[in-house]
């Protein structure tokens, strides 16, 4: 039953199927049918035990690293730095725990937008009952302001119109009548349903439930969302390639060691494996997940600033790499405020200036202003034929009533009408109110001498129809009606929804007015073209993603005509000059799809299994896809999306919970700003690796130099220790804070398949290596060969290298630019501070006495600080000049 076309049906079929009448079903008969099909609810889907969350946050290669590293420090007998690694694996093991549970809300959410209470006929007699309690072929009632308890095929109604934004995102109510509609029609055309968690706005209507609980559209779209599966980063891809490679690397460096202490040199076992000890824990970055993970917080922090609220990390870096984003048309890339935009009279066309409810604007025609007072009696018909109010509160405007009507409220604003002076002078006799079934409104005004005028806005096909006058230059003359069907037709093609405006004198003293008063003899004073139009700050922030390489294309549920007129504007590739529509994409293989999303960029009338194809589509052809969305119907490609944005303002809870990303003012303009800041994010995510794993690297490179040599070590195991802990939690999170970099986003996107560390950061990384190497291993061989006792040798080859890492520091505040400048040095405060406090710890583990007894150090002279100094510097100096060679060979 419950898969039936019922909106290509007749009423009275869908009655005679349910086996119901007007009057609704006995209360046996429900008592059944309520057995028989269950409870009017979504089912909730089975869930991972919270304990199984809790312990998979730890089934990840680094975290296996760090938890070896964490074993090695307790054997080496050092527990503080054990509790801390254990403490950094605990840490983002409970964050993802966290996120994870936010994620499964996104079910909850749409099983919360279903209504609670519902009027049914039952015995004949009205009744309201618990939703949970309806069932198939129950009498629904509905009225202004209800939910919609179930799916609904509508049997009568009286002008209402349903709010069906969140299943379809069309940006108007839409109206409804009880006539079949085509089998084939998507979801937003089929005028005689109403579905479950939509939202009656106006009118009244009653319809027999046709589907119940996951039966109806709004309970498909949760299990399609649970079926969906979330899309793993970019940035966690490559860190896992990057950690089975460095745990690989790692372990057999270590085992080689081992075996080449006691076979080559006959060293003994034990002594060869605390080497090879050292060597593992000088190879392991262990604060590198957690410099990765401030990075990304400190990312999430700056795009809440510019109002992208971050709900899962890593999508922060993910941003950087998207090279497609989907957006939805009404309230990201337009303001979700109807505008009247264009109005045509007798003398002219005239462009409307100025977006959305706020009356700042004006009017414009063939490049001049034109003068308000010309448009008084047009824009007076829009203020007093018309039942909505705008306020404005705390410097934003505020409407209550149809969008539409408030678009004409703005207009008369602009016009310089004051709405309490005209409805006094021109008090509302009596009204024919807007029905769906006669199109128009009509008002009578008396003025204070008792002159009648009737007002009258509506659909042009009727309104003209209504009219044999029209107001030009101040006179009424006759009506060329096929001209003015015309001018109608224009621009509905240019995507606008047009009203006619009409007026007409009557009998001094009337009172009432019906409708044979306004049948004919009206005069037509103009057309109004209205449009939800672009934002300002969306067209630039289109325009900006366009010139960083990032295609941004349109999927709305609103018609194809006004989603093309819309891209025209925003200057999206429509294809052919049109928006491809759901019912095509039906139509089309999995592989056609995939070419027919390289060459479109709009896409209208999208259900949700045609936004989720979309997006699959796009990921297939390798893209990095940010998915913007309100409604339940966007969940399942929110959650699909590589970085799932949602609304803040004006979206579901349904939508907020499956998206990663959610935008405080609902603008598109800001996804544009978090995605320069992802890419800043995964900027210094690269430089805090290429400054990190030199020093990691030269410390082991120098323990297996000693190896191989056959020498004793010039660094200890806990002098390694000491120094990765000291520079994770100082020089390394300086990075974290640097800015971007100028010119990033006229940069293409990175390829998302691209490794962590690429050509050119690997041989960065060899030659800072080779450099930190070459200055400490040569600090501690100098000193020894000056006759300085061991302590005091490896003491200076700790400073060596720890200084070589501070004049590093400054090289990776720009990978392939040069700092030798004030900003290069002075740019970064958090540098300098890292820089202080690092230079105090040091100085405290080599001249205070009781580190000196625990990390094995001694004084050091003038003589000997002076030329640690020199080889920091000679290292900034190389790695400048590194930088000029790679330049200038590019250029």
């Amino acid at each position: 039953m419950t898969d039936a076309r019922w909106h290509s049906q007749s009423p009275e079929d869908a009655l005679e199927k349910h086996a119901t009448t007007e009057g609704g079903l006995s209360a046996g008969e429900a008592a059944k049918r309520l057995a028989s099909h269950g409870p009017n609810r979504l089912t909730p889907p089975k869930k991972r035990s919270a304990w199984l969350r809790f312990l998979l946050q730890f089934h990840n290669v680094l975290i296996y690293v760090l938890l070896g590293a964490a074993s090695v420090t307790a054997m080496l007998g050092r527990p503080v730095d054990t509790l801390i690694i254990f403490g950094v694996v605990f840490i983002n093991a409970v964050i993802g725990f966290i996120q994870e549970g936010k994620a499964e809300k996104s079910l909850d959410a749409i099983r919360n937008m279903l209504s609670q209470r519902a009027t049914v006929m039952r015995d004949g007699r009205r009744q309201e009952i618990d939703a949970a309690e309806v069932v198939p072929g129950d009498i629904v009632l509905l009225a202004s302001g209800d939910k919609v308890p179930a799916d609904l095929r509508l049997v009568e109604t009286r002008s209402l119109r349903i709010e069906e934004a969140a299943l379809t995102g069309e940006s108007e109510p839409v109206e409804k009548s009880p006539e079949a509609v085509p089998d084939k029609a998507p979801i937003g055309d089929r005028t005689c349903m109403a579905y479950s968690g939509t939202l009656v706005v106006f009118g009244q209507g009653r319809g027999v439930v046709t589907a119940t609980g996951d039966a109806t559209e709004i309970g498909r779209i949760g299990r399609l969302l649970a079926e969906v599966d979330t899309v793993e980063t970019p940035l966690l891809k490559q860190m896992s390639v990057f950690g089975h490679w460095l745990t690989g690397g790692i372990v057999v460096l270590a085992g080689f060691t081992l075996l080449f202490g006691m076979l080559v040199h006959g060293q003994p076992a034990g002594e060869m494996f605390l080497a090879a000890v050292g060597l593992a824990v000088a190879a392991i970055p262990e604060g590198l997940p957690a410099i990765m993970t401030i990075t990304l917080a400190i990312g999430v922090q700056r795009m809440a600033g510019r109002n992208a609220i971050i709900r899962r990390m890593p999508a922060v870096e993910t941003l950087g790499a998207v090279t497609t984003i989907c957006s939805d048309k009404t309230g990201t890339l337009t303001k979700n405020e109807m505008t009247v935009q264009r109005l045509v009279t007798a003398e002219q066309a005239i462009e409307v200036t100025g977006v959305g409810y706020a009356p700042h604007g004006g009017f414009v025609s063939d490049g001049k202003d034109v003068d308000p007072a010309e448009l008084t009696d047009l824009a007076r018909i829009a203020l007093l034929c018309n039942d909505a109010t705008l306020r404005e509160h705390e410097g934003e405007w505020k409407l209550e009533g149809d969008p539409t009507e408030g678009a004409l409220l703005t207009l008369a604003f602009k016009a310089g009408l004051n709405p309490h002076l005209e409805a006094e002078r021109l008090p509302r006799v009596d009204v024919i109110p807007f029905e769906s079934d006669h199109r128009f409104m009509a008002t009578l005004h008396h003025d204070h001498a008792g002159h009648a005028m009737v007002f009258v806005k509506g659909a042009p096909e009727r309104v003209i129809g209504m009219c044999n006058r029209l107001r030009s230059g101040g006179e009424d003359k006759p009506l060329e009606t096929q001209a003015w069907q015309a001018q109608v037709e224009t621009l509905a093609a240019s995507g606008f929804r047009v009203l006619a405006l009409a007026c007409m004198p009557v009998e001094k003293g009337k009172r009432e007015l019906t409708f044979g008063d306004v049948e004919t003899g009206l005069t037509l004073l103009g057309l109004a073209g209205i449009m939800d139009p672009p934002r300002d700050e969306a067209k630039r922030a289109v325009a900006a993603c366009h010139s960083a390489g990032i295609r941004v294309k349109m999927i709305t549920g609103d018609h194809a005509v006004t989603a093309a007129a819309i891209a025209r504007a925003m200057g999206l590739a429509t294809g052919e000059g049109r928006a491809l529509t759901g019912a095509e994409i039906e139509s089309m293989s999995d592989e056609q799809l995939r070419q027919i999303v390289q060459e479109v960029d709009v896409y209208a009338r999208a259900s949700p299994e045609h936004k989720l194809r979309l997006v699959e589509a796009m990921q297939a052809n390798g893209e990095v896809v940010a998915m913007t969305g309100d409604g339940v119907n966007d969940a399942p490609a929110l959650k699909r999306a590589d970085v799932g944005v949602a609304m803040g303002n004006k979206g579901t809870e349904a939508a907020k919970e499956a998206a990663e990303m959610v935008l405080a003012d609902d603008n598109f303009a800001s996804i544009a700003a978090a995605v320069e800041e992802g890419r800043t994010v995964y900027d210094n995510l690269r430089k805090a690796v290429v400054y990190v794993l030199p020093t990691s690297i030269g410390q082991a490179t120098m323990v297996l130099i000693a190896v191989l040599s056959g020498m004793t070590l010039p660094i200890t195991p806990v002098q390694i220790l000491w120094v990765n802990m000291v520079t994770a939690v100082t020089l390394s999170l300086a990075i974290a804070f640097e800015r971007p970099e100028p010119g990033l986003m006229a940069r293409p996107p990175r390829d998302p398949k691209e490794p962590l560390l690429n050509g050119f950061m690997l041989w960065r990384i060899v030659f800072v290596t080779t450099l930190l190497v070459a200055t400490s291993f040569g600090m501690f061989l100098w000193e020894l060969d000056r006759g300085m006792e061991l302590e005091f040798a490896r003491t200076a080859a700790v400073n060596t290298l720890v200084m070589g890492q501070i004049f590093y520091l400054f090289n990776c505040r720009r990978l392939t630019a040069p700092v030798l400048s004030r900003e290069g040095f002075l740019g970064n405060r958090y540098a300098l501070q890292a820089i202080a406090v690092l230079m105090v710890l040091q100085f405290s583990i080599t001249h205070l006495p009781f580190k000196q007894d625990l990390f094995g150090t001694d004084d050091l002279d003038g003589a000997s600080w002076i030329r640690v100094v020199i080889a920091g510097v000679l290292i900034l100096l190389a790695v400048e000049a590194e930088k000029r060679f790679w330049h200038n060979r590019h250029r």
